[in-house]
């Protein structure tokens, strides 16, 4: 890939993380301070930056606890909200313990009391909380049972929320009747709140039996013990006509579309036309690569339908199913080798990255790739329509040097592809 090509794509990522920036999203949505207690709860990958934003911008009294994952703490530490950090994806019992905290927090406040809840993507994982009947290890097992089965996140969710004392809303409930004003940073497509880490401030409509007949039409391999729960009516999840809802607000602060806008932007000012595909693209990694492709081709050969030069963007969370274990990568590598098999020898070069900074298993945010990509591969000795297969597309990027990393960023609103077309 040119040099100029690369810090073109990079500049684009920057700008889409720097638009939906924790603080510059919060600063616009916080409420009036109330008469009693303000206590934040806070749950995802970027929680530890929302809850600095949010202590750096309140102007009163505040307390309270935020959960993200190991490493995603924040330096200097607050001094007054607590950071827990938990595992992800999988969960741990740090997340178990923090779980608690967090009910801890909203546990014995008044109707003059406020909860802020800083909800963004990662919290389902770092918020394991099984109810009674129910372990850690069941939690683990839901969660690689639904990790493995290449279902969208809506569905896991939806999941989720079937096998748990926090999600769905629960959280909130465990707070009445103090207001809870929760301020989401979306990673989902379409944006739904009560789908951002599962929800534990937010109800949702989905029943059990909406969500048995989920599990069967992904056919999701559930442990015989949770499939005989789910197969119950037992720990429904909360109704959202339930009246302890009904003082509570919910703000979408930061998404996708913000984010994919801003890298737009960037790319106009550099006099190249941008197109956003869509911002909530969903369904299998290597399927959406080889689309892309597809599209990049038509663009390349034919100048539709749109013409070069052009850079393509897309955002949303696309899924990976697990046919072999073991493997390297994460949806955004996967993604990038597909493009790269489908689009060898067309003049283009792209970013597939998540604005989180941590693509699936490794440390990478994403991968660079070009229409060179698959024949670099080939003269290294690599096969990589077999990486592809065997979920390794990290092994292919790594040992190609194209590995994109961030760090983490704080942000996440799911990924960020950008192809540019010469």
């Amino acid at each position: 890939m040119e040099p100029q090509d690369r810090a073109f794509l990079t500049r684009l990522f920057q700008a889409a993380v720097k638009a939906v920036d924790p603080e510059s999203a919060l600063r616009a949505a916080l409420p009036e301070p109330p008469k009693g207690r303000t206590v934040v709860v806070g749950a995802g990958k970027g929680a530890a930056q929302l809850a600095a934003a949010c202590e750096k911008l309140w102007p009163g009294p505040l307390e309270g606890v935020a959960v993200t994952r190991h490493g995603g703490g924040v330096e200097p530490p607050l001094r007054r909200i607590r950071v827990l950090e938990a595992a992800h994806p999988t969960p741990d019992a740090a997340g178990l313990e923090a779980s608690r905290a967090l009910k801890a927090a909203v546990s014995g406040l008044t109707g003059q009391d406020l909860v802020l809840a800083l909800i963004c993507g990662g919290g389902s994982a770092l918020l394991p909380d099984p109810p009674e009947g129910l372990t850690l290890e069941d939690e683990i097992a839901l969660n690689k049972a639904l990790l493995a089965s290449g279902a969208p996140i809506s569905v896991m969710n939806a999941l989720r929320k079937q096998f748990s004392a926090i999600k769905g809303g629960r959280l909130a409930l465990a707070a009445y009747p103090a207001r809870v004003v929760s301020l989401v940073v979306s990673d989902v497509p379409g944006d739904d709140p009560a789908q951002v880490a599962s929800g534990p401030t937010i109800p949702d409509r989905t029943t059990r039996a909406e969500a048995r007949a989920l599990a069967e039409i992904w056919r999701i391999a559930l442990p015989p013990k949770l499939a005989a729960r789910l197969a119950s009516d037992e720990d429904l999840a909360p109704d959202p006509e339930d009246p302890r809802f009904a003082r509570n607000e919910v703000h979408v602060i930061a998404s996708a579309r913000i984010a994919l806008e801003a890298a737009a932007a960037q790319a106009e000012a550099e006099g190249v036309t941008a197109a956003i595909l869509s911002d909530a693209l969903e369904g299998e990694a290597c399927e959406a690569g080889r689309f892309h492709a597809a599209l990049a081709r038509e663009i390349a050969l034919r100048d539709r339908p749109f013409a070069k030069p052009v850079v393509l963007l897309s955002g949303g969370e696309t899924t990976v199913t697990l046919r072999e274990p073991g493997g390297k990568g994460g949806r955004n590598s996967e993604f990038a080798l597909a493009l790269a098999l489908a689009g060898e020898g067309l003049p283009f070069a792209a970013l597939a990255a998540d604005t989180d900074g941590i693509d699936g298993s490794e440390a990478n945010a994403g991968v660079f790739l070009d229409g060179a990509s698959a024949a670099r591969l080939r003269a290294l000795g690599l096969d990589g329509r077999s990486l592809l297969a065997r979920h390794h597309a990290w092994t292919a990027f790594e040992a190609l040097g194209d590995l994109f990393t961030t760090g983490p960023t704080g942000v996440n609103v799911n990924d960020l592809r950008a192809i540019l077309i010469r």
